[in-house]
């Protein structure tokens, strides 16, 4: 499955999108000395996300624009411009073409779904797509990995297991997730990751375990920063509390939050949820997707 394709040939221009990530499950085990935590993770995407454009110029360059671009920085500290520089820094100039970059930004900022971290893992897949077919896309998400603890994942987009940081990954057993109805929910509020972790009680309420009943297990796992992350914000519990109203075998906050996900047994029961909610709830974002 991809989601890179080149369009419109006599413009130039290139493509990607930056899936939405969702932790379906988030076991922290322990903090560690160098800040990070050893965490234990299932990351799954969705089939919808941020749109990056890209082509050819004289100098790297960034726009962004869409619902959520509002505050985004488009300088030298975004991420997406970083992870274009790293591999321009590795692979040479002569490889690495300067680009033109336009960010249509769809997805929440700080929401515990990808965020900078998939944009950065899009602009990795549009330049081994369109510069550097030969690289192996494991050599690509070590690579660009050193940016961010979950972006080795983003840059696969595939669900999988991580383990250590998030960046160690292995692959689900089984049939995986692919094709579940879900429903993304954010109260449009913000949450920082940092202070979620830092907020952890310390607790290793054991590990996380998928073997051959999917389902079962993810019912029994669990978010181990949810409930730092409804302490800081309250309105997350509001959302989980209104999706589990709606019939969904499973509800949960991805990530650090504050996105909610709800897992449906068929596209249906996800829509008529999705109307139900938009009616009750009208100023909450929320998008509609299947699993890849």
């Amino acid at each position: 499955m991809t989601d890179l394709h080149l369009v419109n040939t006599a413009e130039g221009e290139m493509h990607a999108t930056a899936w939405a990530k969702v932790n379906l499950a988030l076991h922290v085990r322990a903090r560690r000395a160098d800040g990070y935590h050893e965490i234990e993770t299932l990351f799954a995407f969705v089939d919808s996300g941020d749109t990056l454009t890209a082509r050819v110029a004289d100098s790297d360059a960034l726009t962004v624009e869409g619902p959520f671009a509002e505050g985004l920085e488009t300088g030298d500290d975004n991420l997406v411009l970083r992870a274009l520089r790293l591999l321009r820094q590795h692979f040479g100039e002569a490889r690495v073409p300067p680009l033109a970059l336009r960010l249509e930004k769809n997805l929440p900022v700080a929401a515990g779904i990808g965020g900078g971290s998939a944009d950065a893992a899009a602009l990795a897949r549009l330049v081994r797509a369109h510069f550097l077919p030969d690289t192996s896309e494991s050599a690509f998400a070590t690579l660009v990995g050193t940016l961010g603890a979950d972006i080795a994942a983003c840059v696969a987009s595939r669900s999988c297991l991580g383990r250590g940081t998030g960046a160690t990954l292995a692959p689900l057993p089984g049939a995986g997730v692919g094709g579940m109805p879900i429903l993304l929910v954010n109260p449009r509020q913000r949450v920082a990751t940092g202070p979620v972790f830092a907020a952890w009680d310390g607790i290793d309420r054991g590990p996380l375990y998928i073997g051959s009943d999917l389902r079962a297990e993810l019912i029994g796992a669990r978010n181990d920063l949810q409930r730092p992350a409804t302490a800081e914000c309250p309105a997350i519990a509001d959302v989980l509390l209104e999706l589990g109203a709606l019939g969904p075998w499973l509800a949960r906050m991805s990530g650090s939050g504050a996105t909610c996900f709800a897992l449906f047994d068929a596209p249906a029961q996800r829509d008529a949820a999705a109307a139900t909610l938009a009616e009750l709830r009208p100023d909450w974002w929320q998008m509609k997707g299947v699993l890849r």
